[in-house]
């Protein structure tokens, strides 16, 4: 069996490229985005800062694969099993529910990974003790990454993000700013920033889930493995109803941005996520003249099933 290749990994250090943004709503706020999309044509996003430390403490351990979860449209798993592609090591992914043909689900399969559909109660097994014992036993010498490539080892992946951006301020001819602006799915990303950080700017998290699946927890359990101190952040509800709701107003506010900027998104994280700011800076509580980070966590490729769904409408 082939061990994940440590060299490989801890040799590869994409950049993003930090961009200003225009819109007609900013009011004064000046904003530029952090392009995570941009890191590379497939492993795109905050995906890769996540889950880079889990593959090389892997590796380390001379596992020969890995084995991770997520739904149809992952964009960790995509992330995961690109990288397998990539770094020429074995990916199995267990999926939530019964098998369906998503754009997501081809590249996962043409990228070599192994899949297995756990149905909806399999799925929520997950949380359990013994989960990961017969799926290890099936797949020797493998070894399990957390959903959403969670926990300490992928927030202190995102810690790098606030010197990426400090060396590409000057170009933006600024010569400091005053907090982050992100979505957030699970709140690693988020922690990370937050450890980045070190307190010196306010990270804000827009939601993308509803408050019961545990963000402001896993934030907080994250800091305090970290050492830090449970403060420098904000949560804020931009779930729109739920995880994955879509409605007029947003898909508009995509298709408006768009044309603006250039800029592209998707409608589960990054859309939600800059139209939390908008309504924030229209509401007052982000002043004119407030100098703000936008990360781009990326995830277009689940965008490809967001638009069949608007279009088979």
């Amino acid at each position: 069996m082939t061990s994940i290749p440590l060299s490989a990994i801890s040799a590869w250090h994409p950049q993003a490229p930090l961009q200003r943004l225009h819109f007609d709503w900013l009011a004064g706020v000046e904003l530029a985005v952090l392009r995570l999309d941009l890191i590379d044509p497939l492993i795109s996003g905050n995906k890769w800062f996540k889950l880079a430390p889990h593959l090389r403490l892997a590796a380390e351990q001379g596992a020969g694969g890995i084995i991770s979860l997520g739904g149809a449209h992952s964009n960790h798993l995509h992330a995961l099993a690109a990288a397998g592609q990539r770094f020429s090591f074995a990916t199995v992914g267990l999926l939530r529910g019964h098998p369906q043909d998503t754009p997501t689900v081809q590249d996962l399969q043409r990228f070599g990974m192994q899949l297995h559909w756990l149905g909806y109660g399999g799925y929520r097994e997950r949380h359990r003790a013994d989960f990961w014992e017969p799926w290890q036993a099936r797949y020797p010498g493998f070894i399990p990454v957390p959903e959403g490539s969670g926990g300490l080892p992928g927030a202190l992946g995102c810690a790098d993000l606030p010197a990426m951006v400090a060396e590409q301020l000057a170009a933006l001819g600024w010569d400091d700013y005053h907090g982050w602006w992100l979505a957030a799915g699970t709140g690693t990303t988020l922690a990370g920033l937050v450890i980045g950080e070190g307190g010196r700017r306010t990270v804000h998290g827009a939601l993308a889930v509803p408050l019961d699946h545990g963000v402001p927890e896993q934030v907080r359990g994250l800091l305090a493995e970290a050492g830090r101190d449970d403060i420098g952040y904000q949560l804020l509800d931009a779930c729109r109803g739920g995880f994955a709701r879509q409605d007029a107003e947003l898909l508009t506010f995509v298709a408006q941005c768009e044309a603006q900027s250039g800029l592209p998104l998707e409608p589960l994280y990054t859309a939600k996520a800059l139209l939390a700011l908008r309504d924030a800076i229209g509401r007052g509580e982000v002043k004119a003249g407030r100098r703000l980070i936008f990360v781009h966590t990326g995830g277009l490729q689940g965008r490809r099933a967001a638009l069949m769904a608007d279009s088979a409408r």
